[in-house]
């Protein structure tokens, strides 16, 4: 009976009782379930009739064929792989050669993956880049790489520039990444938004989570037209990636609206802002991570569906809106996310370790809440999702749009800090009525301060 144990044994003696065993079957299932299995090969594992298989009609037993050549310890038939290359339909296929030679790590083989460097395929061109960048300091290697930072292709130009044009930071002049400054730590600031980021330092916050001002939607949020309305948002979002630590996560919750129409003569307009405002984001270094679809109760949403269930004609059909989206952005930078993590002492993060219940979809179905001074108000638990899935304890958590807190509020029963702005004075005077806001937490009291006394704060 083929199995996992009786490969395993074979491999061992020898790379010919694997290929009786190979041989012993004509169905495509079984051959590649062998080859799948190999594992890592013995030092002195004979592969010859691999070879042979490079041959083969179905393109998953050529596949594992030069996945397994490229495992012979840097014996490997280069010239035969470099045949079935110049001739390989299959790109799954033509890639594994590439990662396959790569792999060898030989010297000799530079000349094949500099020429695969010109492939109209990115990832076979990431693959020759990946066997090439284990020669350091070969200067032979970089005068070919180099030129690729201007490739058409975004992902081989972002390797190629930290490979060779990155500015490393100064650690030594740097804020500590866990840490920010004492002036933001659960401070609420009643001004314009980009009058009171003016005054925060550079990657302050660990975390932004915020609802903008839907345009012209309410009486709040009135700009002279669209294209207004999203550079603003773009002014503001520029200023969160400056204050934002690096590689640190920024999460926007939006929705298309409806601006109604002006008579029955006029057609209303809806306009799709999580899409219009993603290029802006992107554009100024925002790398896009993921789409949460927060999904609300029908009953909650209003009814535009009413009018097609009476007449049910064709193109008057209007589904009632039961959605909306979190966007999830992370700041650029060359450290993977484990560096992030890292930052923080073992205690911090087993005590910020996420508990059973969490979501495992990126669709959430979560009520909506409604407040009588507040026409927009986010729901406590979206924030603490959000909360606690992208930042840790005692991390900064900042809402450009403050509205009536709920950030702020779950921030602070999370064990996390919070920095607040919020212009309309009414909902500034709210916040300060809100209970929570005034309990202390570990001895640190919230502050309400105008923009003056903020800079004045900062003294």
């Amino acid at each position: 009976m083929l199995s996992k144990e009786n490969i395993f044994q074979l491999k061992l003696n020898g790379g010919e009782a694997v290929a009786d065993l190979v041989n012993s079957y004509r169905d495509i299932g079984s051959i590649v379930f062998i080859l799948e299995n190999l594992g890592r090969l013995p030092y002195n594992f004979n592969g010859n009739f691999l070879y042979g298989l490079l041959e083969h009609s179905h393109s998953q037993i050529r596949l594992n064929a030069v996945k397994n050549i490229g495992k012979l310890n840097g014996k490997s038939n280069i010239d035969k792989l470099i045949n079935l290359y110049e001739t390989e339909k299959d790109t799954s296929v033509r890639r594994e050669i590439v990662s396959a030679i790569g792999r060898q790590r030989q010297k000799d083989n530079k000349k094949y993956l500099y020429e695969f460097l010109n492939d109209d395929d990115p990832k076979i061109v990431c693959q020759a880049i990946r066997g090439l960048l284990v020669f350091e300091k070969d200067n032979d290697v970089e005068e070919h790489l180099k030129p690729l930072i201007n490739h058409q292709n975004e992902m081989i130009r972002t390797v190629i520039y930290k490979e060779y044009f990155s500015i490393k930071k100064n650690k030594n002049n740097s804020f500590p990444h866990t840490e920010t400054y004492e002036f933001l730590k659960n401070t609420i600031v009643n001004a314009d938004v980009l009058e009171a980021l003016k005054y925060v330092p550079d990657e302050s916050v660990h975390l932004t989570f915020t609802s903008p001002p839907y345009y012209n939607a309410r009486d709040y949020s009135i700009y002279p037209s669209y294209k207004a309305y999203l550079e603003f948002l773009s002014d503001v979002f520029k200023e969160v990636y400056r204050i934002t630590k690096e590689g640190r996560f920024f999460l926007l919750n939006t929705s298309p609206i409806i601006v109604p129409r002006i008579s029955r003569a006029h057609a209303s307009k809806r306009y799709p802002i999580p899409f219009d405002i993603h290029p802006y984001l992107i554009e100024m270094g925002w790398e896009f991570i993921d789409d949460i679809i927060w999904v609300k109760p029908e009953a909650s949403v209003k009814n535009r569906v009413g009018g097609f269930q009476q007449h049910r004609k064709p193109l008057g059909y209007k589904p009632n809106p039961v959605t909306e989206y979190v966007m999830v952005y992370r700041k650029t930078t060359e450290k993977l996310l484990d560096w992030n993590i890292h930052q923080y002492d073992n205690e911090t993060i087993f005590r910020s370790k996420v508990a059973d219940g969490f979501e495992t979809t990126n669709v959430w179905k979560i009520d909506p809440c409604f407040d009588k001074i507040h026409t927009a108000v986010f729901p406590v638990e979206l924030c603490k999702k959000v909360i606690q899935y992208y930042s840790y304890k005692g991390d900064l958590v900042f809402d450009p749009f403050g509205g009536s807190g709920t950030v702020g509020k779950t921030a602070k029963s999370l064990d996390r800090l919070f920095f607040l702005t919020e212009k309309e004075a009414n909902y500034f005077e709210y916040m300060k009525t809100q209970k929570n806001y005034n309990r202390l937490i570990k001895e640190r009291e919230t502050r309400f301060l105008s923009l003056d006394a903020f800079k004045e704060n900062i003294k």
